[in-house]
């Protein structure tokens, strides 16, 4: 029923334009497209592109209906199935204001009007708590070195706060101005266990993407390769104690406390528990005095 002019033979996998020679050299069973004159196959993708067209131009009503089926079925790995597709078509990722997505604000204070506005504030309030526990550790540094304790404490807090907390590793418009990548969405990738190359699992999440994500997300831990609390902050109170007259590099300090040289994103499942047995960088506890040199 197709003219023979302007007809072409095509792999089904690929779109791959069949010539007589390669069309013999095919095994059995080759699933093949004819196509008549203007027509064209890209492969079996251009079949997933209209499925997930149609998923998403009625994406309410396939939520719905996998809703429904979710309730009768039992089989583990059906419902796991059908609740990955309910749990992905939810996704409103590009949304940002509240008024967009109004769903993934429930449960949270009214003043948050955007998503970005919400993980800056939490990576704030993990910041924060990690400088309480710095703080709080005070009561255990000897008697003698508490007030140069007090000044590093307080030089860590006015750092800190010149940079907003560090709220900016989960504000996803900063990231993106960083970056310069418009097309940077939010997704966050497990970098644990630290001792390997990279998370076995292959963990990934996108906070932005809906309410189910946003809570998931703060399991996730902000891990301390080299420990907070048995070897950073101990070492820290110890080399404000035996000093000597050198000059605690506070700053080397700041760096494993609160920022990316020594904290890794980590699935709670990728947390590693057990001790780290990593210490602190001695030749970086001190440093130099700068020395005023007389000119003769």
């Amino acid at each position: 029923q197709l003219p023979l002019a302007g007809s072409r033979l095509c792999l089904y996998e690929d779109g791959t334009e069949l010539t007589e020679s390669y069309f013999r050299a095919l095994p059995p069973q080759t699933e093949l497209v004819l196509l008549g004159p203007g027509q064209s196959w890209r492969g079996c993708a251009s079949d997933i592109e209209r499925l997930l067209a149609a998923l998403c131009s009625q994406g309410d009503a396939v939520v719905e209906a996998a809703r429904k089926l979710l309730t009768d079925e039992r089989a583990p790995r059906r419902q796991k199935l059908l609740a990955d597709l309910i749990h992905n078509l939810s996704e409103n990722i590009l949304a940002e204001d509240k008024e967009d997505d109004k769903k993934w604000f429930e449960g949270l204070e009214s003043r948050f009007k955007n998503k970005s506005s919400y993980m800056r504030h939490s990576c704030e309030s993990r910041m924060r708590g990690y400088m309480r526990e710095v703080s709080g550790f005070i009561s255990n540094v000897h008697p003698a070195a508490r007030d140069a304790y007090r000044v590093i404490i307080d030089l860590m807090a006015e750092k800190l706060k010149s940079v907003k907390y560090n709220g900016c590793y989960f504000d996803r418009r900063e990231k993106e101005e960083a970056a310069r990548l418009c097309t940077m969405e939010g997704w966050f990738s497990c970098q644990g266990p630290f001792d390997r190359d990279h998370c076995p699992c292959k963990h990934s999440i996108n906070p932005y993407s809906n309410r189910e994500s946003r809570i998931l997300f703060s399991t996730w831990n902000l891990d301390h390769i080299i420990e907070k609390k048995r070897a950073v902050v101990p070492e820290l109170a110890e080399a404000v104690k035996t000093h000597d007259g050198r000059e605690v590099n506070w700053e080397y300090f700041y760096q494993l406390l609160f920022t990316l040289d020594n904290l890794k994103l980590v699935h709670i499942a990728c947390h590693k528990k057990t001790t780290h047995n990593l210490s602190c960088d001695k030749t970086k506890i001190y440093r130099k005095r700068k020395q005023n040199h007389e000119i003769s």
